[in-house]
């Protein structure tokens, strides 16, 4: 179900830098899609801090590493505790996939209704 969002004339992006992307010909556009809000593409404190977190473990979640304990530790202490049991996973697909399975679980049903 995956598809282009510009069917007729498609958009070739070959690189992004700020709140902008460049398309394969050089041509700037504003990126109001990509949640750039937050800091920009390739912003260098998130490029260089993504760099150091890469050099030291793998990103696959299920091996036991320090920092995850350590991160669960500072967000629970920005939630209420009711909400402070985590799942990290590797993927919004994952995500979405969990918790259709903790929902099913909880309520002993299978019905969802998705919205496209």
């Amino acid at each position: 179900s995956c598809k282009l969002f510009f069917s007729n004339d498609p958009v070739k992006i070959t690189k992004a830098k700020g709140q902008y992307m460049y398309d394969e010909e050089g041509r700037q556009y504003l990126d109001c899609i990509n949640n750039v809000a937050h800091v920009g593409h390739c912003h260098p404190d998130i490029v260089k801090a993504a760099h150091e977190q890469n050099q030291l473990l793998n990103t696959n979640s299920r091996y036991l590493h320090d920092n995850l304990v350590d991160y669960a530790e500072r967000l629970s202490k920005t939630l209420p505790e009711k909400l402070c049991i985590f799942y990290f996973l590797n993927s919004g697909s994952e995500a979405n996939d969990l918790a259709l399975r903790l929902a099913r679980q909880y309520t002993k049903h299978e019905d969802v209704i998705v919205l496209d």
